[in-house]
């Protein structure tokens, strides 16, 4: 629609719906065309047009163009919901794909592909096939794109009525576009199809190197995505693939250049010569250069592509590293992306421009820049043994400019240059103990004393230096205390005098008595031992050779290196993770007859409707917690209510549920409300998720406070973040007027995942025979996933904790919470799964560890620190999924605040 229809999106006249049914059943064309405008603008602003499908369908009869693209676009909306009546519009369809005009009969097939129902796609598949064979390019592209929709929709369908074989013909198309939409459609069913489906020979590519040069941006984009999955059968045929495919590296789109960069890289696994290698590398190194002057985004994701090619390929932009340098004005994450790509493109000739720019760096505004460049000196000091020095002189420069975190970060990096090359630059310490005082971070405080007990027998006072560190032990975090404890042994070794002596002494009364820590105490018990026993082991254990460290810029393993770099010009090249690590792949397929559900005994299958309210929509959103089916239809993806009627009964044999007339077997609090009576109709549900004996399940009372009674109970939960799902069928007895029914629904995982980030919702509906289907939403408490296996010992939890990286730790403040009493606290925690591995003192504040799992399994490492008594509690936890921290507070906040 264009700028001046926005008149139909104004319409608040009482009667909207009766109003629009009169206009669109009149007999003047205009005044048709405007109702249909005016529907469409109520379905794009959310509003609930579905009443005048008919209405709308009969408006399908028309030569005017823009008004069927109208009535094919709320098709498309509504169909899923009104599938019946859908079927109404397959006549018009099947004769508009025999239209004289070409646009009209890619329309037809356009709309059909688009409109996913099981009923219509047997109607779909005579005009589909006519049109694969259609003398209009157009037609047959449009064509090629459908079956890649109807094999989503029914796989078996498009293998049995011969669609895969004419889509192969069409690579054979004198038409580019034509050529191109095949490939996007072969290459989108293999992906979805385990058996080989598109395999290209050296027919097929020759035919698609010829369409290469004639058809769109985006069909280039595809072909070239294919061709990048072809193995040459050797080096002349790959140099004459790279050659056909080099034109490709001068146009004007982004996403085409980096498809052409990943199908040339790939066929130069095979390309020998010198000569047939360097030449690629020339004309691909201008292309990626353009990209970095595109807007921010785009130069984001070239460079993290980049940062993959040069660390296989680092000879194409190893002359081009000043085009790498950051500008002022760059965003702080190209800036960071740019440094990366610096440090691995260094060498000894270009280091001094690098060591200029690095410098220059370190005295912007930005902290994380200026830390990150301090940082890429030392690792290209540490890359290049030549080039040593010299970055040695500018960090030695940059502490004397006497900036506090740059001071900091400019000794972390000199201890790795001194395990790098030891015995070497050791004349600079003295520089560096000048700067103790200003030492804040644990990190520099730790890379210091580890410098001073390292050196002790060339530091005339490193004892005095050490000591002054000594008086705040206590109060040190872990990476400096345990630092200091195998400093002070150097120390102790090195120059056995009475001062040292005494530091060796408090300091491993500190570490053993003082502290709850089991790392430092382990290690402070063994270094006693050893110290009592025989020294001259001590000294064989605590200052042997150091092994040398080794340049780190090239992170990534070659095999996932390999696999990325297949990947150039996707998510997975700027995530810098393979695409199974955060893409899932479901079939899913909409179902809206009875035969086509599993039979039982099937997997997946329940005896009642437990799997998920539909296969992909949610029940529609509403402010409120419930409502009445009538009241709040399904949105148009959602036959809720058919399903449930088509489900059926449950099989009352089953004893899977267990009975809540007997009060011993269960100790619940009192559930609270999911469905008030005043929306049930008198019907009033008390849910709550427990945990009892190793099980999860569903605690559900129902309150029957109608005139009638109520029985037939059904219920089913909706795809969500854990795949709750029934483990059987739900049984409640005849629930009389006044009176009320509980039992307890035994519950499984993992069994229908949502996509998305995770969240606590658990969408339900329950159906009985006497009232339509009630939906209500729950929340799902972390706390009942927690497994009775969840307890670690001390050393697995220090392990665990020290293996996961400090971007899985999350930390989240309490200010409300108030610990009266450590020993109810943890008895609270132990009774939701969370075990208790040990505690320290921390001046006033008291620190507990705990440990927890999921059944994925997916341990929670947790650290608690408050002050008994006065408002305030601190959580931190490290666990591999990260993303599932908010969800865990938000249990726990509630847990400690009842």
């Amino acid at each position: 629609m264009s700028g001046r229809d926005s008149k139909y999106f104004s319409t608040t006249k009482k009667g909207e719906i009766p109003e629009l049914k009169e206009e669109l059943n009149s007999q003047y064309k205009d005044k048709r065309k405007d109702a249909v405008k005016k529907v469409i603008a109520a379905m794009t602003v959310g509003k609930d047009v579905s009443s005048l499908f008919t209405d709308v369908v009969n408006c399908m009869q028309t030569e005017n163009l823009e008004l069927k693209k109208l009535v094919y676009l709320y098709l498309i909306n509504y169909a899923k919901s009104q599938p019946d009546l859908a079927i109404l519009a397959v006549n018009t369809f099947v004769k508009d794909s025999q239209d004289p005009n070409p646009l009209i009969r890619a329309l037809a097939v356009r709309t059909m592909g688009c409109i996913r129902v099981d009923k219509i796609t047997e109607y779909l598949c005579d005009p589909l096939q006519r049109c694969l064979k259609d003398d209009d390019p157009y037609v047959r592209k449009t064509a090629a794109i459908c079956v890649a929709k109807l094999y989503d929709i029914n796989a078996e369908l498009v293998e049995d009525r011969g669609f895969l074989d004419a889509l192969k013909d069409l690579i054979s198309d004198n038409n580019p576009m034509v050529v191109a939409n095949a490939v996007a459609a072969l290459a989108e069913i293999q992906e979805n199809s385990s058996k080989p489906i598109f395999e290209i020979t050296s027919h097929t590519l020759s035919k698609l190197l010829t369409a290469l040069n004639e058809c769109t941006e985006w069909g280039q984009v595809f072909i070239l995505d294919a061709l990048s999955k072809y193995k040459a059968a050797d080096a002349l045929e790959a140099e004459n693939i790279v050659e056909r495919v080099t034109p490709r590296l001068q146009h004007a789109n982004c996403a085409v250049v980096l498809s052409a960069v990943k199908m040339i890289l790939q066929q130069m696994e095979l390309i020998t010569s010198p000569d047939a290698v360097r030449n690629p590398y020339k004309k691909m190194a201008p292309p990626l250069v353009t990209l970095l002057s595109a807007e921010p985004e785009i130069q984001y994701v070239a460079l993290r592509n980049i940062n993959l090619i040069v660390q296989r390929r680092p000879s194409i932009l190893a002359h081009e590293i000043k085009v790498f340098f950051c500008k002022y004005n760059d965003p702080i994450y190209v800036k960071m992306e740019k440094l990366e790509i610096m440090i691995k493109l260094a060498s000894d000739r270009n280091i001094d421009q690098v060591l200029l720019e690095f410098k220059e760096y370190a005295t912007e505004v930005d902290v994380d820049f200026v830390r990150r460049a301090v940082r890429a000196i030392g690792r290209c000091a540490i890359k290049l043994e030549r080039a040593a020095e010299r970055c040695i002189s500018v960090l030695l420069e940059l502490i004397k400019i006497k900036v506090n975190y740059v001071v900091q970060e400019a000794i972390i990096v000199i201890k790795d240059i001194f395990r790098r090359y030891p015995n070497t630059y050791e004349s600079i310490i003295a520089t560096l103990c000048e700067s103790l005082d200003t030492l804040d971070e644990p990190e520099a405080k730790a890379s210091m004393i580890w410098i001073i007990g390292e050196y002790a027998e060339r530091i005339d006072n490193a004892d005095e230096l050490l000591e002054s560190f000594l008086e705040t032990f206590p109060e040190e975090p872990a990476q400096v205390q345990l630092q200091l404890l195998t400093a002070t042994v150097k120390l102790f070794l090195k120059k056995p005098t009475e001062g040292p002596q005494q530091m060796i002494q408090v300091v491993l009364n500190n570490a053993t008595v003082e502290t709850d820590n089991p790392d430092l105490r382990d290690r402070a018990y063994i270094y006693w031992r050893l110290l009592s026993t025989d020294p001259e082991a001590a000294k064989d254990v605590v200052l042997a050779e150091k092994p040398v460290i080794s340049d780190d810029s090239n992170l990534l393993d070659p095999s996932l290196l390999d696999e990325l770099l297949a990947n150039i010009a996707t998510l997975s090249s700027v995530y810098h993770k393979p695409p199974d690590a955060f893409v899932t792949r479901v079939r899913t397929i909409q179902r809206t007859d009875e035969d086509d559900y599993p039979e039982a005994g099937e997997p997946g299958y329940s005896e009642s409707p437990s799997h998920g309210i539909d296969n992909g929509a949610s029940p529609p959103p509403t402010s409120s917690n419930a409502s009445h089916a009538a009241a709040r239809p399904p949105v148009p993806a959602a036959p809720v209510a058919d399903l449930l009627d088509l489900m059926g009964d449950g099989d009352s044999s089953s004893n899977a549920i267990v009975s809540l007339d007997q009060p011993e077997t269960l100790d619940v609090p009192t559930l609270p409300v999911v469905l008030p009576a005043s929306t049930g109709q008198g019907l009033q549900i008390r849910a709550q998720l427990i945990r009892k004996d190793s099980q999860i399940y569903y605690s559900i009372l129902f309150e029957n406070n109608s005139q009638v009674p109520l029985d037939g109970f059904m219920i089913q939960f909706n795809k969500n973040t854990f795949g709750l799902a029934s483990a059987g069928p739900l049984q409640v007895p005849q629930v009389q007027p006044g009176s009320s029914a509980r039992t307890l629904l035994p519950m499984v995982l993992f069994q229908n995942v949502a996509p998305g980030p995770p969240n606590t919702l658990l969408q339900v509906a329950v159906k009985n025979a006497q009232q339509p289907v009630w939906y209500f939403n729950d929340k799902i408490s972390m706390l009942v996933l927690f497994t009775e296996d969840g307890r670690m010992e001390r050393t697995s939890f220090l392990e665990t904790w020290k293996s996961l990286p400090d971007s899985n730790e999350v930390i989240r403040d309490f200010p409300g919470i108030v610990i009266n009493s450590v020993e109810a606290t943890l008895d609270r925690l132990a009774a939701s799964n969370m075990f208790f591995i040990a505690k320290r003192k921390h001046a006033n504040q008291e620190v507990l560890y705990l440990s927890a799992k999921t059944p994925q399994p997916i341990p929670f490492l947790i650290e608690l620190t408050t002050v008994v008594g006065i408002p305030g509690l601190k959580c931190a936890i490290k666990t591999p999924s990260p993303e599932m921290a908010p969800l865990f507070f938000e249990a726990l906040e509630i847990l400690l605040k009842n």
